[in-house]
């Protein structure tokens, strides 16, 4: 279903960190941050950041108790474990640190957020593979438009692997926060709307993504969230797809190669191709590169905009990372691009966990394409496809 009042959130605010350089006595202060896990430091830092271009008054306008916070992470806490592990063994719980000791729990990472910013309304943490940032934003949004709060703070935030963790290989360091308020709010008190977005996530088993008709199966379910995101089949449709390749993640880049009038294959990770370095760091400066981790000069000239981003209708694909942050990255990067067509991030973790990001740039967007479905488990709907097993929530 859609709901007004989710439907109605804009975004006002967006703070990206990198662990390259990152240094918590300049980003948040010298005092009461010292001994909190790099994880909770990022994301403080990058809630900072979009409160700050989200302006005065983008939380103060309302009650502490209409205040929200959504926050996804896949391995915000695994260092940390590793570290306690190690004492334990090595000493006794006794030795544990009484500063980082509560962060065993992984919620402690939002709840310092909400602390931090007093947001009583809600604190909500995800950890399914993958797609937890945009979970995240999902969810926040269903609380909004069910009276919940009335502001939503929302990201995703990630620490390194240890050595030997896998994924380790593919480190994602860094968080990513939004500020979402209500339209009519933020025109109130002269704030800029960056654009909107909405968030529809569903499953497609790992067993069925590996059978022959795979690809039709995440075909179906990706036409059913694009179409319950309210966008129109005749737009036309970025897409940025953060894929590993697992049969979950070959299955929707085929189902997305199918749709691409440029003639992107599955394999195809660019022209020029691609190597593990080349991807880009969740949390750059947006302006450092193209959202795809390319230099325009990377790709034919009449593949790109004037301003060195994907033109409308073009598909990329993007390594995935050892966690969440990516999509939430791209995300942050469409937010920031001309506000013309719309563009679709889409993800998937290898144990079928997918979603699909509608952004809708720009201070004006059309509401139409920005209505999140707040519909839930597997029953009937505008997101249920492909019999009992390929199902949408």
């Amino acid at each position: 279903m859609t709901d007004d009042p989710a439907g109605g959130l804009v975004v006002t605010g967006i703070g990206t960190v990198s662990a390259d350089g990152f240094d918590f006595r300049t980003a948040l202060g010298r005092r009461g941050y010292k001994y909190l896990p790099a994880a909770a430091q990022y994301l403080l830092a990058a809630a900072k950041g979009a409160l700050a271009q989200a302006g005065p008054g983008a939380l103060e306008a309302v009650g502490p108790e209409e205040r929200g916070a959504a926050v996804g992470t896949n391995s915000a806490a695994v260092a940390l474990h590793h570290t306690m592990d190690r004492t334990i063994t090595a000493t006794g719980a006794e030795d544990l640190s009484p500063a980082l000791a509560p962060y065993f729990s992984v919620n402690l990472f939002g709840s310092r957020l909400a602390t931090e910013h007093d947001l009583k309304g809600f604190n909500l943490t995800f950890t399914s593979p993958r797609v937890a940032g945009l979970e995240a934003l999902q969810a926040g949004r269903r609380a909004i438009a069910t009276g919940r709060a009335r502001r939503l703070l929302a990201g995703a935030t990630e620490e390194a692997l240890p050595e030997g963790e896998p994924g380790a290989d593919r480190p994602e360091s860094g968080a990513v926060a939004l500020v979402l308020e209500p339209a009519s709010a933020a025109r109130n008190r002269g704030a800029a709307a960056l654009g909107r977005v909405a968030v529809r996530s569903f499953f497609l088993p790992p067993r069925v993504a590996a059978s022959a008709d795979g690809a039709g199966q995440a075909a179906a379910l990706l036409r059913d969230a694009l179409a319950a995101l309210g966008h129109r089949a005749d737009r036309p449709l970025t897409v940025t797809a953060v894929l590993d390749g697992s049969p979950v993640g070959e299955a929707v880049a085929a189902a997305l190669a199918g749709w691409a009038p440029t003639g992107w294959a599955p394999d195809d990770r660019a022209p020029t191709g691609w190597a593990p370095d080349d991807r880009a760091v969740a949390g750059q400066t947006l302006n450092d590169r193209a959202p795809d981790g390319w230099a325009p000069n990377d790709r034919a000239p009449d593949e790109w905009a004037p301003d060195g981003r994907p033109v409308a209708g073009w598909l990329e694909r993007v390594p995935a990372g050892a966690g969440a942050l990516e999509p939430v990255a791209r995300v942050a990067a469409a937010l920031a691009a001309p506000a013309s067509h719309p563009h679709a991030v889409v993800t998937a973790a290898a144990e079928g966990n997918t979603a699909v990001c509608l952004v809708t740039p720009g201070p004006d967007p059309d509401p139409g394409s920005g209505a999140d479905a707040t519909s839930g488990g597997t029953g009937g709907g505008p997101g249920r496809s492909g019999g009992t097993e390929a199902s949408s929530r």
